[in-house]
């Protein structure tokens, strides 16, 4: 069960290493059947400098940015290769100079499904294949027309992610995978807007697709585990932000982060695991050069006498 609560706790944890609005499913690991896990994670994103498209700029009318986050997650065994997984976040934004004022809600619900469809064994080692589905849906009324202090971009989004895991001997392991996110326009609360050097005479935002990517590898030991990332998010299509103005929910916002994260199961605490997780954001367009930081805590009910 060890083994199990430290695979599920990286699934779910690595939903938060890009955004709320996508969701970043991608490890090795199946939630076993009727197996429920319920946890709550605190992060950090802090950013003082930004690339206002490709100008790598501060702004003294915002100091530090600090997002802070308490997400609710829960996940359930279908099956042995079914997992559903679920994410609730409760949001809030400061900045640190000027006279903008912070905004604080619950962003967004998101439902995964998790599926794995092919496992192969190479010698002592195992390579896996999953397909992922999920949806993401505004759980608040929040606005996203006030960047960078909005809580969220407000779309409603489908995603569709492929990941492959090589495990070598059941100990180090290596993933790869990607995805598409589709998003809905968004509905502004005021008539016209500029975007694109030219003026929208419509409260309808057109949202862009995203396509991301992670690769990560790590040491798995039976009661811990230690791993690295590099991830990558691309928008496809948008504007860059206009020279001295606000940033806006349509902008193409591009990234690439590297990570590290941390995982231990609990002493003398049955089926509790405990993660501290972080990341870098060491090239962007459009986005914050964040420090992000996250750790939480993840508690497993097995429904089956069968579990341990």
């Amino acid at each position: 069960m060890k083994k199990i609560i430290l695979g599920i706790f990286i699934a779910v944890v690595s939903c938060f290493g890009l955004t709320a609005q996508t969701p970043m499913i991608t490890d090795g690991m199946m939630m076993p059947k009727k197996v429920l896990g319920n946890g709550i994670f605190y992060g950090v994103d802090s950013w003082k400098n930004y690339w206002e498209g490709t100008l790598k700029r501060d702004n003294q009318n915002i100091g530090t940015l600090t997002t802070r986050s308490v997400t609710w997650m829960g996940t359930y065994g279908v099956t042995d290769k079914l997992t559903l997984i679920t994410l609730l976040p409760y949001v809030w934004t400061k900045a640190s100079s000027g006279t903008l004022h912070g905004m604080a809600g619950i962003q967004d619900f998101t439902l995964t499904l998790k599926y794995r469809f092919l496992t192969k064994k190479i010698g002592q080692s195992d390579l896996h294949f999953f397909s992922l589905g999920s949806i993401t849906l505004p759980a608040s009324n929040y606005t996203p027309d006030f960047l960078p202090l909005s809580i969220g971009l407000g779309s409603k989004n489908l995603s569709y992610r492929f990941t492959s895991t090589y495990s070598l001997k059941g100990a180090w392991r290596f993933t790869a995978s990607g995805a598409y996110t589709w998003r809905s326009n968004i509905f502004l609360d005021r008539p016209s807007y500029y975007a694109n050097g030219q003026l929208y005479n419509t409260n309808e935002v057109q949202m862009f697709g995203l396509f991301d990517f992670i690769v990560r590898a790590g040491y798995h030991g039976p009661n811990w585990h230690a791993e690295l990332f590099y991830t990558q998010q691309n928008t496809l299509g948008g504007s860059d932000i206009r020279r001295q103005d606000m940033p806006f929910a349509s902008n193409k916002m591009n990234f690439s982060k590297v990570g590290l994260s941390t995982l231990w199961s609990v002493p003398y605490v049955k089926n509790l695991a405990a993660r501290i997780w972080g990341s870098y954001t060491v090239a962007g367009r459009n986005v914050g050069q964040s420090t992000t930081a996250m750790a939480g805590l993840m508690y497993m009910i097995p429904f089956s006498k069968t579990q341990p």
